[in-house]
């Protein structure tokens, strides 16, 4: 296996990736191999991206536009760990609980997020609802799932501890399944992060009327490329930024649990 890489290591392979990647996108546009209409050179694209820093495009600026789609998604997110994570540690000690809800859950959460968005259009339109309604679809699983896996590995010897000395179930989930769970939990969210905003682009190219994902579906409107790969960009960009905030927070508790 091979050791793991500093974190300047990390950064410079990184770099060195994004430059074989836009090197071939640069000989991809200047052979014209593809139309420029359909694959804008790199300096096109950045270009673009600093005149709708400035300049609305549908209404509003790109930082308009992706202070919206940031809106929605922590609504989704923050709905889906709300309710995924107790109902997960809820599930993980009590059998009932457990029997009553993996059949619906099991056959809930292989349907994709995306599916949900008829019935989001026909409930909310254009409202800040149905975008919501398809995060919390994409984000709900991972919550619950990683909640309940903490929950069933918490060393029983702190169960049997907490029994022997007559601890109520609130008090044993809240004083001991939830912090033995927080690892998990933690993972859990950082997966469910991803997924909440895939889904949230999703739900914008059809039931929004702001955000970065209906900046692009009126940018296809008017062929320009450009808009599209800006939007693109900025959807990636931020994805990145929210997972590596999640990896801190997540490295952070490991070391402090001493499971690094």
């Amino acid at each position: 296996m091979d050791q793991p890489l500093s974190a300047k290591e990390t950064i410079l392979w990184g770099l060195a990736g994004l430059t074989i990647f836009c090197g071939i996108w640069v000989l991809l546009t200047a052979s014209g191999m593809v139309p420029q209409q359909f694959l804008p050179a790199p300096w096109d694209v950045v270009s673009r991206i600093a005149q709708l820093i400035v300049t609305p495009f549908a209404g509003a600026t790109l930082p308009q536009h992706l202070a919206a789609s940031a809106a929605r998604y922590l609504y989704g997110l923050a709905l889906a760990a709300v309710i995924g994570i107790p109902l997960g540690l809820l599930m993980g000690w009590f059998r009932l609980l457990d029997d009553i809800v993996s059949p619906i859950f099991e056959g809930l959460r292989f349907i994709a997020p995306i599916a949900w968005v008829p019935f989001a259009a026909l409930w909310f339109g254009t409202g800040i609802g149905g975008p919501v309604m398809i995060i919390f679809a994409g984000a709900f699983p991972p919550c619950l799932i990683n909640a309940y896996r903490g929950a069933r590995f918490v060393d029983p010897r702190l169960i049997e501890a907490s029994r022997m000395l007559g601890t109520g179930h609130l008090r044993t989930i809240v004083e001991i399944l939830l912090p033995a769970s927080v690892p998990s939990i933690v993972a859990g969210l950082r997966v469910a992060a991803g997924l909440g905003w895939q889904s949230l682009v999703g739900a914008e190219l059809i039931v929004a009327a702001s955000g970065v994902g209906f900046m692009m579906v009126q940018a296809q409107a008017n062929v320009s490329t450009t808009t599209v790969m800006s939007g693109m960009v900025a959807i990636g960009v931020a994805g990145m930024l929210i997972d590596v905030l999640l990896r801190q927070g997540e490295a952070i508790i490991r070391r402090r649990r001493g499971l690094a």
